[in-house]
């Protein structure tokens, strides 16, 4: 059922906000229909979207008009911007080849009204009027297809940011993600970047084990009230992580603090030092153990404890070393794995779970921290700890601080070479060792090693799932690296039985190629 957004006697930057809150929601093939008199303001529009989409507010974008199409490529996705004035009928617009455009990108059609069979399902009908005030336009958005509920999303954002102080004219830009269900855009408030989390509330997935879904025995967080509670811990703790402006947990919309693009794996990429980014974020993982068991338990029971940090039990454990044979298996075998194999699969791991769950050592564990959450901020000065910004834990739970060390060290999405590793992970146990007289070096080891074959066999199967499940080929590629993580795990000799079960079912000969999409 269509649903309709009108924006009465809008101004020109309330026009281009609506612009920028398209270009957040905008997919391959969508068809977005301007429709209005001469000088309405079609083109302003259209404009600020194409610039918002391509990330750049000084793009050239000319008028259609006489070339009657322009592309655009964006990182994102492919845009057309269409204008059918001069056509003299329809036939002439399908000569266009607009329907092959849709197909790879999106296409912003002015004119609309010539070539009505030219709009597809997914579409926006957006119409700008004169108002009777001669400075401003009445917008009316027609939302169809699978653009209602993204437009219901937008009228909750505009909101959201107008109850934030985030004034009109204040550009609102994309900012890419990863593999999440979380969207982020940067603004600015009162002249500051300030970062807008966008993150609905997710439905359960299908029942998997003991009618719960994946994301419940997975103890993953369900909203935004993780992240704030999460991020206040941390911050307790004297560590960087984005503060909190203003927060929906109903709707999933918070406001938060910027910063910056100096992302460790977009920095290995402009040159900057591994080692050395690596090593600053070592020792935040040790300036970070002063957040052991008992003082994340005493913050859990604090007032107003939306979100509590729930435990690394045996049940997480088990469920994502089954993304292995549930997804990993399928896709590199072409069929389901085989009872017995996954019997023998899930009882080489049992000892290790136990001994892992068995283990006293507990405190926070983030689960992701690796290179994508981690910013170099050199600028800030300080201890190293200070040097570096988080801005991903809402999955956090209390378990062992290895598990995040691994994480680090065993970069997914970077090559982190063993000489790395090995360096900081000597100076990691140096500096616990001094600070904790009695911390078992040994005892960790194996912790160490557990927990990075235990991560390396999860994302196996998260990459499998994302193409196989989500259609997103492109995390196929690291698989290989992923491999080589899982090889150093394996090594240690109390993992021989899961080193035994990989070493049979999938040799090391074809471990060296990415699955192909």
């Amino acid at each position: 059922m269509p649903i309709t957004w009108t924006l009465p006697k809008a101004a020109e930057p309330a026009v281009l906000r609506v612009a920028h809150l398209i270009a957040l929601k905008i997919r391959s093939g969508d068809t977005l229909a301007l429709s209005g008199d001469l000088g309405a303001g079609k083109t302003t529009l259209a404009r600020a979207l194409i610039r918002a989409v391509l990330a750049d507010p000084e793009a050239e974008v000319p008028s259609p008009t006489f070339a009657l199409v322009q592309s655009y490529d964006a990182p994102r996705l492919s845009l057309a911007h269409v204008d059918l004035y001069r056509l003299a009928d329809e036939n002439e617009a399908l000569e266009l080849g607009i329907a092959d455009l849709a197909e790879r990108g999106a296409v912003i059609i002015e004119w609309p009204e010539r070539a009505p069979s030219l709009l597809g399902p997914d579409r926006l009908d957006i119409a700008l009027a004169e108002s009777n005030d001669a400075d401003n336009r009445d917008v009316t958005i027609t939302a169809h297809g699978t653009w209602v509920a993204r437009l219901e999303r937008l009228q909750e954002i505009a909101t959201f940011l107008a109850r934030c102080g985030i004034a009109a004219g204040a550009p609102v830009s994309y900012l890419q993600g990863d593999a999440s269900a979380r969207a982020y855009a940067r603004t600015l408030r009162d002249g500051v970047p300030v970062i807008l989390m966008d993150w609905p509330p997710q439905p359960d997935g299908p029942p998997i084990k003991g009618g719960l879904p994946y994301s419940r025995i997975a103890h993953l967080a369900e909203g935004t009230a993780a992240f704030e509670s999460v991020g206040g811990l941390l911050a307790s703790a004297g560590l960087v992580v984005p503060e909190t402006f203003a927060a929906d947990h109903a709707r999933g919309l918070m406001l938060i603090g910027d910063l910056g693009d100096r992302v460790f794996g977009v920095e290995v990429g402009k040159g900057t030092d591994q080692e050395t980014m690596w090593a600053a974020g070592t020792e935040t993982l040790v300036a970070m153990r002063v957040l052991d068991e008992g003082r994340v338990r005493a913050w859990n029971g604090s007032a107003g404890r939306a979100a509590p940090v729930g435990d690394y039990d045996r049940g997480a454990y088990e469920i994502e070393t089954t993304l292995v044979p549930d997804w990993y298996w399928p896709l590199v075998k072409g069929g389901p794995i085989p009872g017995d194999v996954r019997a023998a699969f899930d009882a080489a791991w049992a000892p290790v779970i136990d001994r892992l769950c068995a283990d006293p050592s507990r405190g926070i564990c983030l689960r992701d921290y690796h290179s994508p959450n981690l910013l170099h901020m050199p600028e800030r000065g300080g201890a190293a700890h200070n040097q570096v910004g988080i801005i991903d834990y809402q999955d956090a739970l209390i378990g062992h601080p290895a598990f995040d060390l691994v994480s680090l060290l065993q970069d997914a999405r970077l090559d982190v070479p063993a000489d790395i590793e090995d360096r900081l992970y000597a100076r990691y146990v140096a500096a616990v060792e001094a600070r904790e007289p009695g911390f078992d070096a040994e005892a960790f080891r194996f912790a160490y090693a557990a927990l990075g074959a235990q991560r390396n066999t999860k994302i196996l199967g998260i990459f499998a799932r994302l193409w196989t499940r989500d259609g997103k080929p492109h995390y196929l590629r690291h698989i290989p690296r992923i491999w080589s993580y899982l090889e150093r795990g394996l090594a240690h000799p109390d993992l021989k039985p899961v080193a035994q079960w990989y070493d049979t079912h999938f040799p090391a000969a074809g471990r060296r190629e990415a699955p192909q999409a």
